[in-house]
């Protein structure tokens, strides 16, 4: 799943699993089950294992063992069942605009643009001739000048990004005003480490990667030689970025990669770059400032303009003119694109059609579809509850930072002032977008996407210049996810997490408190995190810590890296803890204020048994059980280096061997394999 911000936004991301035939959002009106779920379900749990040699495995080992990664995915658990389903009803949805485009503009649109995807005999019949206008005008290039001038024709007219990533947001320093950003980019491999390292792994990608290059260009009519010149200058170019960039761990801090220049200084900084022309020409007006976010990388940019002959960058733009044309071209482009990925992620089949599209919309306009989603499979009962409940766990994360006994009187004034600040954007936004220029037709598939692609680079150059919207959700309705944005100070649970196994009306306490109450108290300590809690309570980069605080602060977040240091993914590949620290702090901090908000409930009160499990047990089976996975070796590997998430696994076991409820709730004693003696167990929030 990709982020729906840039490089602050934190989100829960996560495979995770639900039992299959089981899903039952029946009382928040979506899909009605027959039979009432058991939301702990023994049949799914390995009771040969000890909880305290392996919580992960007694409490998914028999649904791990009976569940593989079906052949069109790359992992297999929760949030992809859920996806699944998502993903299904979107599809009921979009048939069903197509059917009746005359309706409204609205089902006119997304119905015109679904049947124009699903037309793969009329993509088929175009072959590469989409795009064959703007690969001749970039046979046109000869100097710097036009190398900039098409980069920014192309981010303009919808075609996609080259060389560095541009958009309008709020300031990180002044939140309530949009600025234009720079960052790194112009890479296609999923990581720089795998253009820079010679592991089996890393050459085999790129190698793969080199006959993807020449196979592409092949497609759109480059002969043999002239495409494996093509593909050793793409190569070139990318390898020259990656050096360049920052790594994923540098970027993590949020003061590394804020640069303000104004705009006249920072031509001087790139000379090769007139960047009041070049903002000029993409749109941006009005901005005497600039974002950078990795200075340097740009100056190596600048320095290539001048240094790379114009035929390597003619084959570099068109490179990223193909590939960003690739899905909604003809079936060979797709194939070629797939056969690629499934290098990369071990992936066997490509996703279904029908699939591909309804994400596309989803990405694309998904106010419009979601609009319609939550008509249908959405009650306003689930919105209200989700309201108390976020209001629940903000009164108990509250008062256990009143008790922490880490950090000075002062600074608890203003993690509280920051606590009672953050804004709730719960199922769906209050104002819908209209898409007002977006046009759709059922015969031009292609000219639909880069509509819709003109629509959101219109949309976010012309921020600037006014207030920033502080109610705009990042995430669309039938999302499978939830977030925090910490320039925003806000947390966001779409539509689409509101079921089981996070949540059901049907459910006792301990499994909604162990699955959404988690998830509430996961954002919320996103805000506090060790990237987080270096914004105030408006959302501006701001140190609100004394020295000593946040000298203690780091001393525990360092007991985290260096438990999740320890752990393994793949032989002898483990967890990157500095990588994954954010998602780890929010994993340990949500669920131990999920549970003592529990403590609070009349099941737990009262003590009660349900299928053989007292409630306490219940609460930690459910956190345990929205971790589920199955995820494919080869997708293992490429998430170790690219996900600040740790495996499933991981954040189903590390988390509750910090937490003492957990040791009593399973009766865990010394010689357990995951038992962490008292005065070792992590306590932060």
């Amino acid at each position: 799943m990709r982020y729906m911000k840039k490089q602050f936004n934190t989100v829960l991301l996560a495979a995770g699993v639900l039992l299959a035939g089981t899903c039952a959002f029946a009382n928040t009106g979506g899909i009605k089950s027959k039979e009432k779920p058991k939301y702990i379900d023994k049949a799914n749990m390995d009771l040969t294992v000890k909880p305290g040699d392996n919580f992960y495995k007694y409490a998914n080992g028999n649904w791990v063992k009976n569940n593989p990664v079906p052949a069109s995915k790359t992992r297999w658990g929760s949030f992809d069942e859920l996806r699944e389903e998502s993903s299904k009803r979107l599809q009921t949805l979009l048939e069903d605009a197509a059917k009746n485009t005359g309706r409204d503009r609205k089902t006119q649109i997304i119905g015109d643009f679904y049947s124009s995807g699903m037309d793969s005999a009329a993509i088929d019949a175009k072959g590469y001739q989409p795009i064959k206008a703007d690969l001749d005008r970039m046979n046109a290039i000869n100097n710097t000048s036009d190398v900039l001038r098409e980069i920014t024709y192309m981010r303009v007219n919808g075609a996609g990004g080259a060389l560095f990533n541009m958009n309008v947001g709020p300031d990180r320093k002044n939140v309530m005003k949009y600025i234009p950003s720079i960052n790194q980019g112009g890479t296609t491999l999923p990581d720089r480490d795998y253009y820079l390292k010679d592991d089996t792994r890393s050459t085999t990608i790129r190698n793969a990667y080199k006959t993807y290059l020449q196979k592409m260009f092949g497609l759109v009519d480059e002969d043999p030689a002239t495409a494996a010149a093509s593909a050793a200058a793409v190569l070139k170019i990318e390898t020259m970025l990656a050096k360049a960039q920052m790594s994923r761990l540098q970027m993590r801090d949020p003061n590394a990669t804020y640069h303000k220049f104004s705009v006249l200084d920072f031509n001087t900084n790139t000379p090769n770059m007139r960047w009041d022309i070049l903002l000029k020409d993409a749109k941006i007006n009005g901005a005497d400032s600039i974002l950078v976010g990795n200075p340097e990388f740009m100056k190596t940019v600048d320095g290539m303009l001048v240094s790379i002959p114009a035929s390597e960058w003619r084959s570099y733009l068109r490179w990223n003119l193909i590939k960003n044309a690739a899905p909604y071209l003809s079936s060979a482009f797709v194939k070629a694109d797939f056969e690629f990925n499934s290098v990369q992620t071990g992936q066997k089949v490509q996703t279904p059609r029908w699939q591909r599209m309804s994400g596309l919309i989803d990405r694309m306009m998904g106010d419009m579809v979601g609009e319609l989603y939550v008509q249908k499979y959405f009650k306003p009962e689930a919105k209200d509850y989700m309201v108390k409940m976020v209001d629940n766990l903000q009164a108990t994360f509250a008062d256990r930072i009143t008790h922490l006994d880490w950090m000075s009187e002062d600074t608890k004034v203003k993690a509280l002032e920051k606590l009672n600040a953050i804004a709730k954007k719960i199922a769906y936004p209050d104002k819908w977008r209209t898409y007002d220029g977006i046009t759709a037709s059922k015969d031009n598939f292609f000219a639909n996407v880069r509509s819709a692609s003109i629509w959101f680079y219109n949309f976010n150059v012309g921020k600037m210049g006014k207030p920033v919207d502080r109610k705009e959700m990042g995430m669309t309705p039938p999302t499978i996810n939830a977030s925090y944005n910490p320039s925003n100070n806000d947390i966001t649970f779409p539509a689409g997490i509101l079921q089981f196994p996070f949540f059901d009306f049907g459910a006792d306490d301990a499994v909604n408190y162990g699955g959404i109450a988690a998830v509430i108290g996961h954002e919320m300590t996103h805000g506090f995190d060790d990237q987080g809690r270096q914004f105030d309570a408006v959302g501006n980069l701001k140190d609100w810590w004394s020295k000593p605080d946040a000298d203690k602060f780091k001393a525990k977040a360092n007991e985290v890296v260096q438990q999740y240091n320890a752990l393994t993914v793949l032989d002898s590949i483990h967890v990157k803890g500095e990588l994954t620290l954010g998602e780890n702090l929010a994993d340990l901090g949500g669920l131990s204020m999920a549970y003592e908000a529990f403590t609070k409930t009349d099941e737990f009160k009262k003590g009660k048994k349900i299928d053989g499990f007292t409630p306490q047990q219940r609460f930690f089976l459910s956190w345990a059980q929205i971790w589920r996975n199955n995820t494919l070796p080869e997708t293992s590997a490429q998430l170790i280096l690219t996900d600040p998430h740790s495996p499933g696994e991981h954040r189903a076991n590390a988390p509750v061997t910090n937490i003492d409820a957990w040791y009593d709730a399973f009766n865990v004693k010394p010689g357990d394999a995951m038992y962490k003696p008292k005065d070792q167990r992590t306590k932060i929030w």
